[in-house]
């Protein structure tokens, strides 16, 4: 007697589909990612090539919400408008430490870094206006013995 398997398809065909749906979902969420510093300020930079009616999202909140003043966000979204690429992108921005201004500064480089990864023809734009130097200045730390970092206690004579 000879015994045969039966095997069924149906299992194999709903995986093929199921793994298929979760492919064309990832290629619709594909991002750029990059990361920009500034003092004590790090962004951490996602740009979707998807344009919505939310340019930039920074911490949940959008720019204009999370700055508050056009400088800032003007800062922040300079390097897409060098590139003339304000509304061929939406940016997700998650940015710790450091001030406003500090903030503004890491996300401006992040977003640079980011076009920067997604289209290498953009270099020359990008260096001219600056976007892509990491500006590495920040406060120095205060030494023993002294007032701040640098100031020493005032001399008297007497």
């Amino acid at each position: 007697m000879a015994t045969t398997k039966k095997v069924t398809t149906k299992k194999a065909t709903t995986t093929k589909t199921a793994v298929a749906k979760k492919k064309e979902a990832v290629k619709d969420d594909r991002y750029v990612y990059a990361v920009g510093r500034r003092k004590t300020a790090v962004a951490q930079v996602r740009l979707y090539a998807v344009s919505q009616a939310e340019t930039m999202m920074v911490n949940n909140r959008t720019v204009r919400e999370y700055f508050g003043t056009l400088a800032l966000e003007t800062v922040a979204l300079s390097p897409l408008k060098a590139c003339g690429l304000e509304e061929a992108f939406k940016a997700t921005v998650l940015v710790r430490g450091g001030g406003l201004n500090g903030q503004a500064d890491a996300i401006k480089l992040g977003v640079a870094r980011a076009l920067l990864k997604h289209d290498v023809l953009l270099r020359p734009t990008l260096k001219a206006q600056g976007f892509l130097t990491r500006d590495a200045r920040a406060v120095e730390r205060k030494k023993p013995g002294l007032k701040k970092a640098r100031r020493a206690p005032q001399w008297a004579k007497r």
